[in-house]
């Protein structure tokens, strides 16, 4: 347990638990790796850590209601009105908001807060440049009316509705623009000094963070959402899942993140704790290299090939409820989703169906990460799709290798998972359905799939303003690659956690940055 935590900062935390043999009243503590964390900046951290404290330390214009996260409620903006041509947005923000700093929100705290993603230029500010914005030129686009009102242009062609969508994502997080000019570097924009500090609105703020061993977040009793109910959130890394699922069991953390279906299994009936199976936005799916033979480019093989993926057994038998069946590039509870599951594991189907293309003896290569659950889902898609005669060899390795493999176009077929980086459905759409074949490495172009119609119904739906059409456009590409595509989309993950039976409060929504740690009591 003490090897667990920073040996002096925390030593009377370590002491509480020692006398109490539980967690302070006080402190939430959670047991999950932190070892993906890059920065704590909302303009670089794109890592499951990073994005899981930023709807905890920081706000933005609008976010998405966790339990309806199709809904946008208004956060840091009290309204906003779309301009009659559909490309700004004119926003009013809450005259009452303040930062940890005790700082007021104005109107230049979210022109800075965009415009440095864009120019900083790091990983997830392609969320903001699909507006056509630059570091050029973005200032251009931010404009301040007064201290409570600011306008967003764009010139892409595209929705105000998906605008909103992209602002309610973590990299548009609104930080102190004061706090962070204060603690700049040259011309760095804060970038340094937020890699692991905090800057920002929400219920907490970051008290002290150690790479590879903790992070600690503060309350911030005037957060214009309400001040948090408990004083403190300690995330402690502890990279091994049986070891987070001993720490639970034990009562020595409140929470275990991120656990695996053995754990969650061992974890059945303990007294004092609660597994819970969070319905996750991550797709689990095969992809075919169409140009990697004639076989595996004829929809006919893909259309068999929806037959052998035995979904039913892989989903509740294998993985021990780890996922659930889900056949479409949409998750379930994104806008549009389609959640008919058409397709199910009939090997004698399949057959018929290579018959009478006139395909025998196929076989192919599956590349996938040499790790669970990957590893296991592609030995079991060997063996059922050898009861429909096809011959799968596999090819496990390191992701990043694997992946390099795949951006190449050399491979024969692949299993991996895909999550989305924002809520809105081009997030999924633009990887499965657009292949411009202009070289942007999207799913589609990986697979070699050539689709000028779908490229077209794709770019038309993220321009399309009134909801029902768009939903009517994801619905439609949704069918078109189910059918018929170089895709078998099979699984839906579910995020594996673990609580202490007197925590309440507890949220958390489909997406990755989902996650609310403001009402938890104890």
């Amino acid at each position: 347990m003490k090897a667990l935590l920073p040996s002096v900062l925390f030593t009377a935390i370590a002491a509480t638990f020692a006398v109490q043999a539980a967690t302070p009243p006080d402190t939430l503590v959670i047991a999950q790796s932190i070892d993906d964390t890059s920065s704590f900046d909302p303009a670089q951290g794109f890592e499951l850590t990073t994005v899981q404290a930023f709807n905890n330390i920081y706000q933005r214009l609008v976010q998405s209601d966790p339990n309806n996260p199709i809904d946008l409620k208004p956060t840091l903006a009290t309204s906003w009105e779309a301009g009659k041509d559909n490309r700004s947005l004119t926003f009013t923000l809450s005259p009452k908001a303040v930062f940890a700093s005790g700082n007021p929100l104005t109107a230049d705290d979210v022109i800075f807060s965009l415009s440095r993603v864009v120019k900083l230029n790091l990983e997830p500010s392609f969320i903001l440049t699909q507006l056509g914005w630059t570091d050029k030129n973005v200032d251009t686009f931010l404009t301040k009316i007064d201290d409570q009102h600011v306008k967003v242009s764009w010139t892409a062609d595209v929705s105000p509705s998906f605008v909103l969508s992209l602002l309610s994502a973590p990299v548009s997080s609104i930080v102190d623009s004061k706090l962070v000019k204060a603690n700049a570097s040259a011309d760095d924009l804060g970038h340094q000094w937020l890699s692991n500090h905090s800057a920002g609105s929400g219920p907490y703020q970051i008290r002290k963070y150690i790479p590879h061993e903790v992070v600690i977040l503060s309350a911030n009793p005037t957060s214009p959402e309400g001040a948090p109910k408990l004083k403190t959130i300690l995330i402690k890394n502890v990279p091994d899942p049986a070891a987070r699922r001993l720490l639970i069991e034990q009562g020595d953390a409140d929470m275990a993140r991120n656990l695996g279906s053995d754990q969650m299994a061992a974890l059945e009936g303990k007294k004092g704790v609660k597994p819970l199976a969070v319905p996750y936005a991550s797709l689990y799916f095969m992809q075919f290299n169409a140009k990697a033979s004639p076989a595996l480019g004829n929809p006919a093989f893909w259309e068999a090939a929806r037959y052998l993926f035995d979904y039913n057994h892989i989903a509740h038998d294998l993985m021990k409820n780890q996922f659930q069946v889900h056949q479409a590039f949409l998750p379930e509870g994104y806008l549009g989703a389609l959640n008919d599951t058409p397709y199910t594991y009939d090997p004698a189907k399949a057959k018929a169906i290579l018959a009478k293309a006139g395909l025998t003896n196929v076989s192919f290569t599956l590349s996938t990460a040499n790790q669970p659950p990957y590893l296991d889902i592609a030995q079991a898609l060997q063996a059922s799709f050898a009861q429909g005669g096809v011959t799968v060899k596999l090819d496990p390795g390191l992701s990043s290798q694997i992946s390099t493999k795949i951006k190449a176009h050399e491979y024969d077929a692949y299993m991996s998972s895909w999550g989305p980086d924002y809520f809105d459905p081009n997030t999924n759409a633009s990887a499965f359905a657009f292949n411009p074949e202009d070289g942007s490495k999207t799913l589609a172009w990986r697979a070699n799939w050539s689709i000028p119609a779908l490229n077209k119904l794709t770019l038309a739906a993220i321009a399309e303003p009134d909801q029902a059409k768009r939903v009517a456009d994801y619905r439609q590409l949704q069918l078109e690659v189910q059918k018929n595509s170089p895709f078998v989309i099979g699984l839906q993950a579910k995020s594996l956690i673990a609580v202490r039976d007197n925590i309440k409060g507890y949220v958390q929504g489909i997406n990755p940055d989902m996650v609310f740690y403001s009402k938890v009591t104890k």
